[in-house]
């Protein structure tokens, strides 16, 4: 790596790291997880600032790198037991959700089809349209509508036997067209 890649990459974190920080922190819950894959995305980043062919924002190209990799890790059997038993962190400003509703979201997204968790993500914990989801998925907003529903469905059959009685019931969120 070069000298003034370093440097790039030091002005990206400058500008950028504080989004990637809360970015992780939100999927994995977990303080230490969220730094750790901090530091991991711009190590990526550093590895492929060359491959940046400059079609979406630098902010969108991070915003993905770090979801990417944190959809990773919730998939990674080792650090989901972890990720599970743990308590998580919820958001300042939203409605505070449940730790047991924390955890079953996330062991969803883990073991969700990978374009059906993104879309979730992106619309539902981001609060992003589905066009601004259908952008970062390459894909359009149709097709966003269509994965969500796709992954409502599924993650209803999926949660119904582990909610405890009277627990929320996933699914019935309105879908945005």
């Amino acid at each position: 790596m070069s000298d003034s890649s370093a440097k790039d990459v030091g002005a990206l974190f400058r500008l950028h790291g504080a989004m990637v920080y809360r970015r992780a922190l939100r999927l994995l819950g977990r303080k230490e997880d969220a730094e750790e894959a901090t530091q991991e995305v711009f190590v990526r980043v550093m590895r492929g600032l060359s491959q940046f062919d400059g079609r979406s924002s630098m902010s969108t190209w991070l915003y993905q790198i770090t979801t990417n990799y944190c959809l990773n890790q919730l998939r990674d059997r080792n650090r989901r037991r972890d990720l599970f038993g743990q308590n998580m962190v919820a958001d300042e400003g939203r409605p505070e959700a449940s730790v047991t509703e924390l955890l079953l979201l996330r062991r969803l997204l883990a073991e969700a089809d990978e374009q059906q968790a993104k879309a979730a993500i992106y619309v539902y914990l981001d609060g992003m349209s589905h066009e601004e989801a259908a952008e970062l998925l390459g894909v359009s907003k149709r097709t966003v509508g269509n994965l969500i529903e796709r992954f409502l469905a599924w993650a209803h059959k999926r949660s119904t036997p582990l909610l405890p009685q009277g627990g929320p019931e996933v699914g019935r969120t309105e879908v945005k067209k």
